[in-house]
């Protein structure tokens, strides 16, 4: 004989609910990609910075003649290796003599690695290069860009940042 209060859910019952969540699951994946891509493109923009904020530092320096350079490179470093193994300058005293002490000057503690490619191979253009040129000249590095050929969540290319 069947109890009619019988307590629990039907098979039916079961499908629809795990029918439900999985249509809402889908639709919320779409903005985890999403957050995933922004979060992204925040650490792009920071790493682009870092490292422009580097070499500016670096061609200060060389601007104001703090240390011997290779003419040839315009003032701006040659590799980006070398942001992270920095320069001898001088120090000078209260008069603006050289002391004799020379200290090193660092100006990335590491080479950042490109999120959107996951390794440490940026685009770098030199100051003799045209701008649209995807080729480095290696005499210098004059600015650092992205490989990754993607769209940003703008609508711009990432190389182009």
């Amino acid at each position: 004989m069947r109890h009619r209060n019988a307590r629990g859910f039907t098979l039916i019952e079961m499908i629809i609910t795990l029918s439900i969540v999985a249509v809402l699951a889908m639709a919320a994946l779409p903005f985890g990609k999403m957050a995933v891509k922004r979060d992204n493109e925040v650490q792009l923009a920071r790493a682009l910075r870092q490292m422009r904020e580097a070499v500016d530092a670096w061609k200060k320096l060389a601007d104001e003649k703090k240390f011997e350079f290779d003419k040839d490179t315009e003032g701006y470093p040659p590799t980006l290796e070398d942001l992270v193994k920095g320069v001898e300058v001088e120090d000078k005293d209260a008069k603006g003599q050289g002391s004799g002490r020379k200290r090193t000057v660092r100006f990335l503690r590491r080479i950042p690695m490109d999120p959107m490619t996951n390794s440490f191979d940026w685009g770098l253009r030199s100051y003799q290069d045209d701008p649209d040129d995807d080729v480095w000249g290696e005499e210098n590095v004059y600015d650092v860009y992205t490989k990754s050929p993607a769209k940003a969540l703008d609508g711009t290319f990432y190389k182009d940042w």
